[in-house]
């Protein structure tokens, strides 16, 4: 194998093989044991080796959200030496976050796929995207499935090991993320997967190992974005990993009892959502020894009442699917207001820059500018997007579209996105300036802010709030709450009080729904200031 380390897969097989009997992923309410685990992983790669899959083929990979399934079939794939793409990922214009199916059946025809592999819940609908398919993909199910499909749950898979003829360079996964064509996502290559695994002992505790050994991690985020990978670590470093197939706080609350969750990740908005459910109170959460959010940029007084809460366990981290982990907030920066309003330090200073976004020149301390990186894990880029690619990186500096700015201290504050800011008045204003006040607002949880246009193609500002429980926030006086703090050019014009807000999987605003949802708003008659 033409690798620099070990590959990722046989390095956790190897952990698996070690300790067969521990209990490894809780995937809803079915527990698996580490060596069910890798007879499951081996098994599969047999079955696709057997009907051809090697180096160079893609497996796509359709199954339910957040189950070990999703695990064993990229594990599978990866290790006979094929690329592993994942075909269900948020779609922004659907009402259930599921990616439709012309633009599933557009990435199976982008990446040529030589095998669609999917859980006996996803068999019709894999049958619905292979219509019509050039060069007659294998349609593989992770058990019992039509006589027409593959069986990748049954068979022997005693000898399995991993595909000798994988380069560095090779594609292994692809993660799903927005584009601007709707589909299609980022690229990892073995090199780095290989290299990411090994170095996972070796990690702060927020990556790796706990800082008190092996660690229960439960997952509530999408694990066909990033957080599969931190899965893993958790699983190579002696670690549990419980999945959700997405956040729901009491059901969040119910399992750090029963498992003993000691490291939990959620979104900012989430964490708010966890501190203020009326179950809290009640649970014991003495085994959490890390409480990381990310995602969107917390208020610091609803911190500081989570640090309350929760105790010295809460830890922000910062970073982009491009970029990995860039900035953290640990514990004891907590306590300080101020560093609360950022997203913490860089990990790597010398890799971490502020620069002008038309330039590419370094800013002084204090200006704004936007956020750029030198990963110590790059990703290989988006899949069949050359020109995305391309302009990912700026001189060896990744780009992440996201402005903000470093302070004396060092501590990384961030303003807005590239392609979120609105113009209004002539004035360019970033929504998190607008949401952030709100969210500081008597009786306020949560908001997201975006900028909408009427029917002359004047962009004006639109909010959805949601209250605290138990509160009801007047509309006229939110508006004088930001009048006050910024000037009335940041008021928006509508503020829509809502139940809940729409959210990616990590908990950040959806922006592509809260438009709808605002261009939907302003044909009603707007409120008297």
């Amino acid at each position: 194998m033409s690798t620099t380390h070990v590959h990722y897969v046989q390095q956790l097989l190897t952990h698996f093989d070690a300790d067969p009997d521990r209990l490894a992923v809780v995937s809803g309410e079915v527990p698996f044991s580490a060596g069910e685990l890798a007879d499951a992983v081996r098994r599969a790669a047999a079955a696709m080796g057997r009907h051809g899959v090697g180096r160079g083929d893609v497996v796509c990979i359709l199954t339910e959200p957040n189950t070990a399934a999703t695990l064993i079939l990229q594990w599978a794939a990866n290790l006979v030496g094929a690329t592993a793409a994942h075909m269900r990922w948020v779609d922004p214009a659907g009402p259930e976050d599921e990616l439709r199916a012309e633009l599933q059946r557009a990435l199976a025809a982008d990446t040529g796929v030589r095998m669609l592999a999917v859980d006996p819940a996803n068999e019709a609908r894999a049958r619905e995207l292979l219509v019509n398919a050039t060069g007659r993909p294998v349609l593989a199910v992770l058990g019992a499935g039509q006589p027409d499909t593959v069986d990748v749950s049954a068979g022997c898979g005693d000898g399995v090991g991993p595909c000798a003829d994988i380069t560095d360079g090779d594609v292994a996964v692809i993660t799903q993320t927005r584009l601007p064509s709707g589909r299609n996502g980022l690229c990892w290559t073995f090199g780095v997967r290989n290299d990411m695994l090994s170095a996972a002992p070796s990690l702060p505790s927020t990556a790796g190992a706990s800082a008190t050994g092996p660690t229960t991690l439960l997952i509530t985020a999408p694990l066909i974005h990033t957080d599969v990978f931190t899965a893993e670590d958790t699983l190579v470093t002696g670690g549990m990993v419980v999945l959700h197939p997405g956040f729901d706080a009491a059901a969040v609350l119910r399992a750090i009892a029963q498992h003993r969750v000691g490291r939990l990740m959620l979104g900012a908005p989430q964490l708010d959502a966890l501190a203020e459910h009326p179950d809290r109170a009640a649970t014991d959460l003495s085994s959490l020894t890390e409480l990381i959010y990310t995602g969107s940029p917390g208020a610091p007084l609803k911190l500081r009442k989570a640090r309350e809460i929760f105790g010295p366990v809460l830890i922000q981290v910062y970073g982009t699917t491009e970029t990995g982990v860039l900035t953290m907030l640990p514990p004891g920066d907590h306590d300080d207001l101020r560093a609360c309003s950022s997203v913490g330090r860089p990990v790597d200073p010398g890799a971490l820059s502020i620069r002008h976004p038309d330039t590419g020149a370094v800013l002084p301390v204090g200006e704004v500018g936007e956020v750029c990186a030198v990963p110590r894990w790059p990703t290989a880029g988006y899949w069949h997007e050359p020109a995305l690619t391309a302009a990912l990186v700026r001189d060896g500096w990744v780009r992440t579209g996201d402005l903000g700015h470093l302070d004396t201290d060092g501590y990384l504050h961030l303003t807005g996105r590239l392609a979120n800011m609105m113009k209004v008045k002539g004035i360019r204003i970033h929504p998190e300036q607008v949401e952030k006040v709100l969210r500081q607002a008597p009786g306020v949880s949560q908001a997201a802010v975006c900028g909408v246009e009427d029917a002359d193609r004047v962009e004006h500002i639109y909010a959805a709030v949601v209250p605290e429980p138990g509160a009801d926030p007047d509309p006229r006086e939110l508006r004088r709450h930001v009048a006050e703090a910024l000037s009335d050019t940041y008021v928006p014009r509508l503020i829509d009080i809502r139940r809940k807000l729409p959210t990616t999987g990590w908990g950040k605003p959806d922006r592509v729904r809260l438009r709808a949802d605002a261009r939907a708003a302003l044909t009603r008659p707007a409120p008297q200031a």
